[in-house]
């Protein structure tokens, strides 16, 4: 991080807001969206303040602020609520003027009034004198802000956007709380918004530029915190429209392409959705390496257009990647992408998104084929084998941007292409007869149910739904083994009991009934189960230890590489 021009520190409502300093909601940020939860909660917090066992000062999270000179700033993350602090000072002024009109303690509270509002809403300028407002909007709000809000008029109830009305209503809202716990005492006002500054505080962040705030954008992700680079990225795009000669209509059609994108796919799905679209038609980019590379290729404000419409088109394609239920899928699409989503195997998708583009419409079997082998694919490179995603997610981008620009063009140059993350047998098989899941993690329960009712499919010719609630997975060597197990030690119980030959499909009933009983009673049941593998075991067996376990698992990786296998050469 030491390559990051960036700022940190802690800061008080008050010091935020002193000095001069002014802060602007970039155009293009989303707009004002809180409701009434949210302001709810944020009373709450500061009620809490002024309680008799009340705590020093209240944390409201990361602020991204982003300037080159220190005096003006744009917010990056935190809009929501600086923008909600304000309207509830705002409304705090609002119950002071409207004390002076009822003429009860005017002269003093119109000096309360106007020294509040010079210190948090707005200031004179020491050069011009034009009083100024410390905070602008985004350019949906901002003239109902400036206009209405900040001189305290009155504002109007119709012909309002859905978040002026939002505005609005959160100004009415906070002006109910505050007349009721002030009442008409402006000594009291005065002293709940003085206290309310000094006891809000944030860790503010400040970046030079927009790279230097994706780059704290990553880094405090990968912390579990939550920002808005979705919202980074459009106001670095439509930075660019706007800057040219751009009619307010076209300013309009884009922003609603944009938001159509982002609600279809979700914000938080956005930015995994954008890298996975570029590298579907671009040189492989890491994630920490995304905002930067847009930037570099998209100047102009032709890129951005054509941008935003290849990435409209293939939204509409991830969405339906990502459900397997999407109805324009036939019936082994989705049982291939639902197997994905099993795997949680996500190197592949910029190139099912190229393969989608490309032969969807006009050689739909291509497409077919190839998520069907993608899955082959993934179950033998990162299930069984579990090796590099890295090295695996070069070769798929390597393909998607083949299959982009048309160098690959039919089933058999791509299905070649792939052959280098193909695990060859002996691979496959020697790390299959090592394999263990442990299946007290729901994912890998599902998994290896996957594997077995395959495995059965294939001897039995028999074909159960794996995921039926009839069915149990039965641990031969039971999660938890009785005094009848005595004859393997603790050790080796441990490191066999969630080996894959140690498990089977079983009835459920039966699984309950013979629950961690020892082999020997545990076979009359086998017998009697309605899955060839399973009744096969008291055939093969005589008694069940670490050696038997070894050989069952020897047998089923034999079976699994005839299951899960691509034939290159025809």
């Amino acid at each position: 991080m030491s390559a990051l021009n960036f700022n940190t520190a802690n800061q008080t409502f008050r010091q935020l807001l002193g000095n001069g300093l002014t802060y602007r909601v970039p155009p293009f940020q989303r707009d004002y969206s809180w409701t009434e939860d949210e302001w709810e909660d944020l009373w709450q917090d500061i009620l809490g303040l002024f309680s008799e066992d009340s705590e020093s000062a209240h944390y409201l999270g990361y602020l991204v602020l982003q300037s080159s000179d220190s005096k003006q700033f744009e917010i990056i993350d935190g809009q929501q609520r600086l923008s909600t602090i304000s309207i509830l000072i705002l409304a705090a002024l609002g119950h002071l003027q409207n004390l002076v009109k009822d003429n009860i303690d005017a002269e003093r509270n119109q000096r309360r009034k106007d020294n509040l509002q010079n210190s948090y809403i707005g200031y004179v300028d020491p050069v011009s004198l034009i009083s100024r407002s410390k905070l602008e909007l985004n350019r949906h709000n901002n003239r109902f802000y400036q206009t209405y809000m900040v001189p305290l008029e009155t504002m109007p109830k119709r012909g309002l956007n859905a978040s002026e009305h939002l505005l609005r209503r959160a100004f009415d809202w906070f002006q109910t709380r505050i007349v009721g716990y002030c009442q008409k005492d402006g000594t009291a006002v005065a002293a709940f918004l003085d206290t309310m500054v000094d006891k809000l505080f944030f860790t503010v962040i400040t970046v030079t530029d927009e790279l230097n705030a994706f780059k704290v954008f990553e880094t405090l992700n990968s912390r579990g915190v939550r920002l808005s680079a979705t919202d980074l990225l459009k106001n670095y795009l439509f930075s660019i429209v706007s800057s040219g000669d751009t009619h307010e209509t076209e300013l309009s059609a884009i922003e609603e392409r944009w938001e159509r994108i982002v609600d279809e796919l979700g914000s938080e799905s956005f930015p995994e959705f954008l890298r996975v679209y570029w590298n579907s038609c671009n040189p492989l980019v890491r994630k920490v390496d995304l905002f930067k590379t847009i930037r570099k290729q998209i100047v102009t404000r032709g890129q951005v257009f054509d941008l935003l419409r290849s990435l409209d088109k293939s939204a509409s394609i991830y969405a339906t990647l990502r459900d397997p239920q999407d109805s324009s899928l036939e019936a082994s699409e989705r049982q291939s992408l639902d197997r994905l989503l099993m795997f949680n195997v996500r190197q592949p998708l910029a190139m099912l998104i190229a393969a989608y583009r490309k032969f969807i419409d006009v050689d739909r079997p291509i497409f077919t084929r190839l998520l069907h082998a993608v899955t082959v694919i993934s179950f033998r490179y990162n299930v069984i084998c579990n090796l590099p995603p890295q090295d695996q997610e070069k070769i798929y981008n390597s393909v998607a941007n083949k299959i982009s620009n048309g160098t690959l063009n039919n089933w058999r140059s791509i299905i070649n292409a792939l052959q280098d993350i193909y695990p060859e047998d002996r691979l496959f098989s020697a790390a299959f007869q090592e394999k263990e899941f442990k299946t007290t993690a729901s994912r890998n329960k599902k998994v290896v149910r996957y594997i077995l009712f395959q495995i059965e499919k294939h001897e039995s010719g028999q074909e159960f739904e794996f995921e039926s609630a009839a069915y149990n997975l039965e641990h031969i060597l039971p999660e938890n083994p009785s005094a009848a197990w005595s004859h393997m030690d603790e050790h080796n119980q441990d490191r066999f009991v969630y080996r894959i030959g140690n498990m089977t499909p079983l009835e459920k009933k039966t699984n309950r009934n013979i629950g961690n009983k020892g082999y020997l009673e545990k076979i009359a049941a086998f017998q009697e189960s309605c899955f060839s593998i399973t009744q096969a075991l008291p055939d093969r067996y005589t008694e069940w230890n670490e050696s038997t376990i070894a050989a069952r698992q020897n047998q089923l990786a034999k079976i699994a590489t005839a299951i899960w296998r691509i034939d290159f050469g025809n």
